[in-house]
């Protein structure tokens, strides 16, 4: 037979894989569609939000309510403020019935020399609201009282409670802290003639010290600073008491 006369045979496609040059193996549509770049993300988000609905489920909370606790950017509703305006759980009545009452005798008898700063009240009432030391402005946080006659009074507890600080600040005179029930705090400042020591137990109108000055203000003359703290923060002290005896 002529050799040269052979029809060359078709490889059959078995050949071609045992030698090695089988085709390219085309993906199958499932692995085209994982290798898609937003399938993970997207993934991830599906799952996020399936833990999210079944936390919601469980506790009854919307996600979104600001009332739960530990979620960035929100305060909690009884957080107080520090503009003057009053905390959602501030109560003129604070504990065991007793009502927060101005730290002196008769309120008719004094005037207020420098206010609560208020972040919500006029320009000029927050440029009054404001304490000038060494060429430094700050809020003033708490309410001064003086006697309209300029005389010396007894600075009275404004609340019951337990003495928590009585000694001398750097720049206000003396100082006393009471703690009272629900995180309140009152704090007496610009004193003379302390009467009470730390750990003290003291009643409601009880006399704790004197008025006297301090060189944070000393355009003041003889005066107390009364200061409201709730949970930590300054609180405008005529938003919690009901009537100015």
């Amino acid at each position: 037979m002529n050799e040269g006369n052979k029809t060359p045979r078709k490889i059959d496609e078995s050949q071609k894989s045992i030698a090695g040059t089988s085709p390219a193996v085309r993906p199958t549509g499932w692995k085209k569609f994982l290798s898609k770049r937003w399938v993970f993300p997207a993934a991830y988000m599906a799952a996020a939000a399936i833990i999210v609905t079944i936390l919601w489920l469980n506790t009854g909370k919307d996600p979104q309510d600001p009332a739960i606790p530990g979620q960035a950017g929100v305060e909690s509703e009884a957080a107080p403020s520090a503009n003057g305006q009053e905390s959602p759980e501030a109560s003129a009545v604070i504990a065991n019935g007793e009502s927060l009452r101005w730290p002196v005798e008769k309120f008719e008898d004094m005037t207020t020399l420098m206010p609560f700063y208020d972040a919500a009240a006029s320009a000029e009432e927050r440029e009054a609201a404001m304490v000038v030391f060494e060429n430094t402005f700050t809020p003033h946080m708490a309410t001064d009282l003086a006697r309209k006659d300029g005389e010396s009074f007894e600075v009275l507890a404004a609340l019951s409670g337990t003495v928590k600080v009585a000694g001398q600040t750097p720049t206000n005179g003396y100082e006393v802290q009471i703690e009272h029930p629900n995180g309140m705090v009152t704090v007496y400042q610009s004193l003379t003639d302390v009467k009470v020591q730390v750990g003290d137990e003291v009643e409601q109108g009880d006399a704790i010290a004197s008025a006297g000055q301090s060189e944070l203000e000393p355009d003041e003359g003889v005066h107390v600073h009364f200061e409201v703290r709730e949970n930590g923060e300054s609180v405008n002290p005529s938003k919690l008491i009901k009537s100015e005896e």
